[in-house]
């Protein structure tokens, strides 16, 4: 514990699964944090779970105001702003002869557009603390294609391309910029039912390390990458998908 002591920390889509794990995890290492999102009933709560270190806040990623608000809370509350975790998104399923354009658009106003307002805002903040660390949610998606996930692949595929930007152009006042890419993790976004953390026989289990990731594995990483432990670490992607992306996987003995 104590990994995050004395650091603020402001983290999108924090209402529930990974998001609220990254949450409670940074409070117990001694974060103090606000938890944005849009489902203010499971946010508020998640908040009052964790106890005075925590506050909830109405945040619509794709809204500038919203953003502003947001990190006016962080500082207010805290008087400073170290960590801004960028992990809001949403999932749509189509094929591309099929995908309507609205959908396109609203993924990746929210997965792409989001991520880019989100570091405006927090930028002069994170300046004015002498640096900090911002990491954004990618996927596995944004190193590789799959099929009927045109949005969302194409949102990913630009968080990791606007974190090496954002990396390039912060680095100078000592601010991190790092992308996590997980793979399949058992959160609601797509596994409502909360059946995959325990599946062994679910396609997305069949990785090198025989498991559905779970969002504390996430948090975990987080942790590492809002810490002074990653002091050295900017403009790279961080993967966490039980080997998924290692290659073709050989069946039966070797």
């Amino acid at each position: 514990m104590g990994r995050l002591d004395g650091k603020a920390a402001l983290i999108s889509g924090a209402a529930r699964g990974q998001g609220a794990a990254i949450a409670r995890l940074f409070a117990t290492e001694g974060a103090r944090v606000v938890l944005g999102d849009v489902l203010d009933d499971l946010g508020s709560e998640v908040a009052r779970e964790i106890g005075a270190t925590a506050r909830y806040r109405r945040l619509d990623v794709t809204r500038e105001d919203d953003w502003a608000a947001a990190v006016a809370e962080v500082t207010s509350a805290f008087g400073r702003l170290d960590v801004l975790v960028n992990n809001a998104g949403i999932l749509t399923y189509a094929p591309l002869e099929r995908l309507a354009l609205d959908e396109y658009r609203r993924t990746i106003e929210v997965n792409q557009v989001g991520c880019l307002l989100g570091i405006q805002a927090a930028i002069p903040a994170l300046k004015a603390a002498g640096g900090g660390s911002i990491v954004n949610t990618s996927s596995t998606a944004g190193m590789q294609g799959v099929p009927r996930l045109g949005a969302y692949v194409s949102s990913k595929w630009a968080v990791r391309g606007l974190t090496k930007v954002a990396a390039l152009e912060l680095g100078q006042y000592g601010i991190r910029v790092n992308s996590v890419h997980p793979g399949a993790i058992a959160t609601p976004m797509i596994d409502p039912a909360g059946t995959l953390a325990t599946s062994k026989d679910h396609p997305w289990a069949t990785v090198p390390l025989e498991r559905v990731g779970l969002p504390v594995d996430v948090a975990r990483l987080m942790v590492f990458l809002a810490s002074d432990e990653s002091s050295f670490c900017t403009g790279s992607e961080f993967v966490i998908d039980g080997g998924a992306t290692a290659g073709i996987r050989a069946t039966g003995a070797l």
